[in-house]
């Protein structure tokens, strides 16, 4: 594998011997700038300084895109020498010695103890900072007895070294100077969204025509680059795509040479291992998609870059001759220095799982930058709530299939949770879908291929359209991305493998009148009671009066996507798929319902997760009736008349008594009574507890053996007296302490401030006008004594 006869020099080939020192030392972390070779170069040094390299990139592109190329400048195949393994594909053998992998494979097979084979690890690009990386090196640097290798281009790696009592090296890139030209308004304008698409198209085409080679732009994701794209027709350059979502086919025209002048519209999937030639001009938007905590939720939103990340894209003009940089911000814009690591702004439910699988808690770890604690006590209750945790915060037997499940733990938790295989397959199925994102289909047809559409699914609803579109190879006026349907389809293989449920079925061509395979009523019914029994916070009803909002039993709020495909009638749904933006101000989130499955509010009913109430309780003198009403999201989804019995018997009983339509006088004496009682324990003539009225009624009433409303026929009111003031004193007590005082054409209510030795006599009824003497109240020496009519409060002399 050392064999460099006839390959271009590197700047980073300067490193080697210092590079092999470090090795022998220990730990290494090697800060190189871009172009410099380090993430080609450097695996193939380990391989040779002894044993097994894994090399872990954050990108399923980057990957099997740098396995490739390491593996020809080698002499050999991918698959042979040097390998990689992605999500979904693989391509290695016993005679691999550099094996490329993304951090979610390697966290895998850290837990499954095979990383051990391995002499070194390397983590490339290690300054993007994302929470599986931060993690894997956590792991690594608490396991021990492995070589870490740190990379990057832009990052504080004295400080990493430091903490890792590692080496560090540093490299310069093999740069050309590279011109920077702002194209803000204003000195301090900041990249903005606003008119992006237009305004990058005009400087591409400023851009061809003041440079000679080709132009790579960078936009903050592929709404963004189609945006581009349409306002880039009629230009005399070829224009290429390059993000995760698009085919291969593509992939490889933007990492390979052209012939023709191009434009590469890209994420920042460009910025770093990826080298896409021919590049002499970078057109930079400013902005990434950015994940951050807002309100307790991981909000994805739009974020102007920082200025390490405005560097590594502006060195990409500069890798082959001089190159020319266009920004569309101004030139003194207060861009960020860093971007904050995911483990400080993201949700850490799958960071947390995967810690456990490896035989670690989070707080237990060494990370170079510690996880919030409100974050990680929030995904540890989660993963508590889903039996993947224990008390202890140790992972449990359900925890570890949910971890070794290649989907986030929510939804493999919906897997697990279904009653039977055909559930368990259709529900393999709809996770398969979701785990593919939202814009791999899209209904694009007109009115009657919806409505075509609608009948073979039985009604609208996004998750019956992931499977059928899984499932089917045509659907009416439905867009499919065949290569993202593909690994979705060998994503439902492999879900269904794992949990040893029946294989994928074969695709049909195109559904049939009769519907798709699998969708049948019975068993979506059974599939989304169980769903929402095993996710509760997952259900929603519509708002009354909103429509496109719906609300949960954990009084959360979401509103219909722009593309979700929930039919108009559908007053209730389980939502699979949930996306985070900023409201207003600084402190409002807005989460769009992406993914969403119609439930018939019986459904709902049937799922357990409604609360029940009793209304309209009713007594005919031998009968007692109510409506037994089942509450969710603060709305009544369902009633039905009934003879009440237990706990719900009691509490109709009780409504009625209180308001004296059974066993009068009891409930209004009842109140009463309870009234002198606090008054009397306030004035220190007793001490004890002072119930409230309802609670010691039911009480009460359980304990006479109330279970039904044949038993309040065998009832008098005497045995609802509550025991309170001595019966004996109770005459004089009230006639010094009265509650209500009726003076000619003057109802009064009096209420008593103990502490301050206050009381204030309130009008509730007649018709004077006047306010109350002071010779008309009873006595009450030493009191202060006030009148108070609506909201006027006035001392009575």
């Amino acid at each position: 594998m050392s064999d460099e006869r006839g390959r271009t020099a590197l700047p980073i080939d300067s490193l080697r011997p210092d590079f092999h020192r470090a090795l022998e030392q220990g730990h290494c972390v090697v800060a190189a700038a871009t172009g410099s070779g380090k993430s080609t170069r450097l695996p193939v040094w380990a391989a040779d300084a002894g044993g097994p390299v894994l090399v872990v990139q954050p990108r399923r592109v980057a990957a099997t895109s740098l396995a490739g190329f390491v593996a020809a400048q080698c002499g050999t195949a991918a698959g042979d020498e040097v390998g990689y393994a992605v999500r979904l594909e693989r391509r290695y053998s016993e005679r691999t010695r550099v094996l490329f992998v993304t951090p979610g494979v390697a966290l895998r097979w850290r837990a499954e103890g095979r990383l051990a084979g391995f002499q070194t690890v390397i983590l490339d690009e290690f300054h993007e900072r994302r929470w599986d990386t931060d993690l894997l090196l956590a792991l690594l640097r608490a396991d021990g007895g492995q070589r870490l290798v740190i990379t990057s281009a832009t990052l504080e790696g004295e400080r990493l070294a430091a903490a890792l009592d590692g080496t560090y090296l540093e490299s310069p890139g093999r740069g050309y100077p590279v011109d920077e030209r702002h194209c803000g308004e204003q000195p301090r304008a900041m990249p903005q969204r606003k008119d992006l698409g237009k305004r990058l198209a005009a400087v591409v085409r400023r851009a061809l025509a003041e440079t000679a080679g080709d132009v790579l732009a960078f936009l903050p994701g592929q709404a963004e680059i189609e945006e581009a794209r349409r306002s880039l027709s009629g230009v005399e350059a070829e224009v290429v795509r390059l993000h995760g979502g698009v085919r291969l086919s593509e992939q490889r025209r933007a990492l390979e040479p052209g012939s023709a002048r191009r434009v590469v519209l890209a994420t920042n999937i460009a910025e770093t291992s990826l080298t896409v030639p021919g590049v002499t001009a970078v057109v930079d938007s400013g902005l990434e998609r950015r994940t951050l905590r807002r309100n307790g939720r991981t909000v994805l939103s739009l974020q102007p870059i920082s200025r390490a990340s405005a560097a590594q894209r502006a060195g990409r003009a500069g890798r082959l001759q001089p190159g020319t940089c266009y920004r569309l911000w101004g030139h003194a814009a207060p861009l960020p220095e860093h971007a904050p690591p995911e483990v400080l702004r993201e949700d850490l439910t799958e960071l947390v799982l995967a810690a456990a699988g490896a035989g670690y808690r989070v707080a237990e770890l060494p990370f170079v930058d510690t996880p919030r604690e409100e974050s990680r006590e929030q995904a540890e209750g989660l993963l508590r709530s889903l039996g993947a945790l224990d008390a202890s915060g140790r992972i449990t037997t359900r925890g570890q299939r949910l971890f070794r499940m290649p989907v986030d733990p929510e939804l493999a938790h919906l897997v697990l949770a279904m009653p039977d295989v055909e559930t368990g397959g259709l529900m393999a199925d709809w996770v398969a879908g979701l785990a593919a994102g939202d814009r791999w289909l899209q209904v694009r047809g007109d009115s009657d291929e919806c409505e075509a559409l609608a009948g073979l699914l039985g009604q609208r609803c996004d998750a019956r359209l992931r499977v059928a579109a899984l499932r089917c190879e045509r659907l009416p006026g439905v867009r499919i991305d065949t290569r993202v349907r593909e690994e979705g389809r060998r994503l439902a293989g492999q879900l269904r493998e794992l949990l040893d449920l029946p294989a994928w079925p074969r695709p049909v061509s195109e559904p049939m009148n009769e519907g798709v395979p699998g969708l049948d009523s019975g068993r979506m019914e059974r599939a989304l009671t169980a769903a929402a029994r095993a996710m509760p916070t997952w259900l929603y009803v519509r708002r009354g009066r909103r429509r496109q909002a719906l609300g949960n039993g954990a009084g959360d709020e979401v509103v219909l996507g722009e593309h979700a495909w929930f039919p108009e009638e559908a007053e209730a749904a389980l939502v699979l798929g949930t996306h985070s933006v900023p409201g207003k101000g600084t402190r409002q989130t807005i989460s769009l319902a992406t993914a969403l499955a119609p439930m018939p509010l019986q459904w709902v009913v049937a799922s357990g997760a409604c609360s029940e109430g009793i209304s309209e309780p009713a007594w005919t003198g031998e009968r007692l009736t109510a409506r037994r009403e089942w509450l969710f999201a603060g709305r009544c989804i369902g009633s039905e008349e009934v003879e009440p019995e237990g706990a719900a018997a009691r509490e109709a009983a009780a409504e009625l008594i209180l308001e004296d339509q059974l066993l009068a006088p009891a409930g209004s004496r009842l109140q009463d009574d309870l009234e002198a009682w606090s008054l009397y324990v306030a004035l220190g003539y007793a001490e004890g507890a002072v119930p409230e009225a309802r609670a010691w009624l039911l009480e009460q009433l359980e304990r006479l053996g109330v279970e039904r409303g044949e038993d309040l026929t065998l009832l008098e009111p005497e045995d609802l007296r509550f025991p309170g003031v001595p019966e004996w004193q109770r005459p004089d007590f009230d006639e010094r302490y009265p509650r209500r005082v009726q003076l000619p054409d003057l109802d009064l209510r009096i209420h008593y401030h103990v502490r301050r030795r206050e009381v204030v006599a309130e009008k509730v009824g007649g018709i004077r006008r006047t306010d109350p003497k002071r010779w008309e109240l009873p006595a009450w020496p030493g009191w202060r004594v006030r009148f108070q009519r609506a909201s006027r409060v006035v001392d009575i002399r």
